[in-house]
């Protein structure tokens, strides 16, 4: 066979292996909403609160009963975008160190398109969001502070931003979330021919607590809330207008044909803000945001993937944490993780295929708020105990403030104490040599 010959055929062999799908690697959208816990979606329990979208998403996918963020926003962040246990590479709130390698390295280098939307947060350095592996970003929060000069918050209505480190304002009605939005579409647009990382950071449900489009009293003129926590009685309609942001980015993917082969993650990056108290089908739970009890760090966790869901609509009690983000998605995608990179996750891709994989027995969860070893609270968890450095264990549903240490353990109890231990123990001389530069 002369080489024109093997060469036509082998073009034809690759037409066909992409046609039928098999060499498709798969977009990946991954939101995280701010400061919204597990309580807030109507599919996990929630009286006060309706999440058509995420629901429906549940109903196609899959959901986690047990997740879990780190207490506030920055050490989650650091813990997501790198796969590793805060106790490893967490320096200073509102930092990522910038020798720390990102999901969004890994996935550009696999030759992934990649796009960043939302609150950022995590260094200030005009080339940040580039310089961790996004092509294109829209941010807020990222070299500019919270506040105006007239101390309004400037993430909501008519709100400032940053495209790729050029200062961007709004001025004509515009709610940030829209804009955000608008702009992960656009991205999309770009690079639907090529797989594309989306990394959608949202800036609700976080305070200042204020209406959005859709509440009664919106006014398009406002230039945000003067007041930290704003208003407490709008935390609804915000979480309202997150699913509906939720729901257009579906919605696109499905008129844009891209919804059967893109993996759609949604998560919280925390528990709920502390003045809000919330219903639900199994009691009332007080928001805990900033605390290391459930309602602190345990969030909702939704996945789509319809190419690939065995079974959908299954919910999935295995417990995961954010280290297991960054493995997951790599799996997915092919994208290599170096052999020298540390990480503290574990993929679960084994559940859209209802597979056994090797789920975790417990996580382990170092905080400390702005990285200081002297001041940082761990405890190693299963889905219902946790057991502190300290030594005091909780029957989490069972005491959700953890008002009450368990003193008499069961032989079942001993058990679980003593698997949690050893997870304690793994970790206790763990080093931080990041912050001998900081």
């Amino acid at each position: 066979m002369n080489i024109s010959a093997y060469l036509s055929l082998l073009l034809i062999g690759t037409l066909a292996l992409l046609a039928s799908g098999d060499d498709e690697r798969p977009n990946i959208v991954l939101i995280m909403a701010d400061d919204m816990g597990y309580e807030c979606l109507s599919a996990n329990g929630s009286l006060d609160y309706s999440t058509p979208n995420l629901d429906a998403m549940a109903k196609r996918g899959l959901r986690f009963e047990h997740c879990y963020s780190q207490p506030v926003c920055t050490p989650s962040r650091v813990k997501l975008m790198t796969g590793q246990s805060n106790k490893r590479n967490y320096v200073q709130f509102g930092s990522l160190d910038r020798s720390q390698t990102t999901f969004a390295h890994l996935l550009k280098k696999a030759g992934y398109a990649t796009c960043i939307a939302g609150k950022w947060q995590l260094g200030r350095e005009l080339d940040a969001p580039q310089h961790f592996g996004f092509d294109q970003a829209l941010l807020w929060q990222h070299t500019r502070p919270r506040n105006d000069k007239q101390k309004r918050d400037t993430r909501y209505p008519n709100p400032r931003l940053e495209r790729n480190g050029k200062q961007v304002d709004y001025e004509n009605g515009e709610f940030s979330t829209d804009v955000f939005v608008d702009f992960i579409k656009q991205f999309i647009r770009e690079h639907q021919r090529e797989p594309f990382l989306v990394y959608y950071p949202m800036a609700l449900v976080h305070c200042p607590f204020c209406p959005t489009p859709m509440s009664d009293d919106w006014k398009a003129s406002s230039r945000g809330s003067k007041t930290y926590k704003g208003k407490p009685e709008y935390f609804a309609d915000m979480v309202d207008y997150a699913d509906k942001a939720v729901g257009d980015l579906v919605s696109f993917l499905e008129e844009s044909n891209l919804d059967e082969n893109t993996l759609i993650v949604f998560v919280g990056d925390n528990g709920t803000d502390t003045p809000i108290v919330s219903n639900t089908t199994y009691g009332k739970v007080i928001g805990a945001k900033a605390t290391t009890v459930d309602g602190g760090n345990h969030v909702p966790c939704v996945m789509q993937w319809l190419a690939r869901t065995k079974k959908p609509g299954r919910v999935v009690t295995d417990i995961i944490d954010f280290s297991d983000v960054l493995p997951t998605i790599c799996e997915a995608s092919g994208a290599e993780i170096p052999s020298e990179l540390t990480i503290d996750g574990r993929s679960f891709l084994h559940q859209f295929q209802a597979k056994p994989g090797t789920p975790r027995q417990s996580i382990y969860q170092w905080y400390s708020r702005n990285g200081e070893p002297k001041k940082a609270v761990s405890f190693a968890r299963t889905q219902r105990y946790k057991l502190y450095d300290n030594g005091k264990m909780f029957d989490v549903p069972n005491d959700r403030m953890e008002q009450n240490p368990l003193a008499q353990l069961t032989a079942e109890q001993t058990a679980i104490r003593e698997l949690l231990q050893r997870q304690l123990d793994e970790f206790e001389h763990v080093p931080n040599a990041l912050r001998k530069k900081h």
